[in-house]
């Protein structure tokens, strides 16, 4: 059995990503001429057309977009073992991509990131900060943080630590408007929702064996938290957001939380990274960071919510 051209398929996934021969050699170190016989000598062993080539354009062709996902699986598994047995030899090196939610990079990734950064002077760290959900192998990212249940997928996923979120409003607007007692007065409220108009997500309560949905009535409807907030402390109405994102206002008790008796469904922080077990040491290790640091900030923001709510 022929052995796989593992510097074919390499340089196939190079073009296809950076979208010219030229891109992929200078992505790979390598010259343009070898690229190009890279991916020849792989499409005549193969009998396929991976890609087709004019003198302005380099497209993926039908066959090359059906084998292009598992090409780049093979080449991240091939990366990932040699730097891997590197890993333990060399110091840790080289470029890392995160994602994560918009509010929770801002919020409270900074430090956390500096911490590795400070320890790993030679890693070098891509955070991608967006609300939209990823494709991580797609994408070519090493880890993402997500905060929302779990779709059954390949990717590996490691649950760090419960998400605290409450029901908000201003001390201002709840004097003006009255303060809700049950989920059901929210109706009669300014409710904020996450989501656009048209597919906002229900707020699902539960008390003791009782239940409640309501679904959010405007006058916002937004795919991001943090502009929530000074709408909410200006008066302009009540939501429910994780703590992290209103943590300051909480503090300050410019928003306080309501309906404190009933509980939402726990969110939780979730780390997700490409199926391949063999990563490279430096992705290994600021997976650990992550889980590690982001526990206890977690934990701690779950300490502050208990009081907020009790009693």
């Amino acid at each position: 059995m022929a052995l796989p051209d593992y510097e074919g398929w390499a340089c196939f996934v190079a073009v296809a990503d950076g979208g010219s021969f030229t891109a992929a050699a200078a992505a790979l170190g390598l010259s343009k001429a070898s690229v190009s016989k890279a991916v020849t000598r792989l499409e005549a062993s193969l009998g396929i057309t991976l890609l087709h080539r004019s003198s302005r354009v380099v497209a993926v062709s039908t066959a090359g977009a059906g084998l292009l996902e598992e090409a780049r699986a093979m080449v991240a598994a091939a990366t990932a073992a040699t730097e891997a047995a590197r890993g333990d030899r060399l110091d840790l090196a080289g470029p890392i991509r995160l994602a994560a939610p918009m509010s929770f990079g801002i919020k409270v990734l900074g430090p956390v990131v500096a911490a590795f950064l400070e320890r790993h002077p030679a890693v070098e760290i891509d955070l991608l900060l967006s609300d939209a959900r990823n494709d991580p192998i797609a994408e070519g990212i090493d880890l993402t943080l997500r905060i929302a249940p779990l779709a059954d997928s390949s990717l590996l996923a490691r649950t760090i630590a419960p998400v605290a979120g409450s029901v908000i409003a201003s001390p201002s607007y709840l004097e003006k408007h009255g303060t809700p007692r049950h989920p059901l007065d929210l109706a009669r409220h300014r409710l904020i929702g996450y989501g656009h108009r048209q597919r906002a997500m229900p707020l699902h309560f539960s008390r003791k064996g009782e239940e409640a949905t309501v679904m959010p009535t405007g006058p916002l409807f937004t795919n991001n938290g943090d502009v929530m907030v000074p709408i909410i402390v200006a008066g302009g109405g009540i939501a429910v957001l994780p703590d992290f994102i209103a943590a300051d206002e909480l503090a300050a008790g410019t928003v306080v939380p309501i309906l404190t008796d009933w509980s939402l469904p726990q969110s939780h922080l979730h780390l997700l990274s490409p199926p391949s077990r063999l990563r490279p040491a430096r992705v290994r290790a600021f997976s650990d960071h992550l889980v590690d640091t982001l526990k206890l900030s977690c934990s701690g923001a779950n300490e502050r919510y208990a009081m907020l709510h009790k009693g």
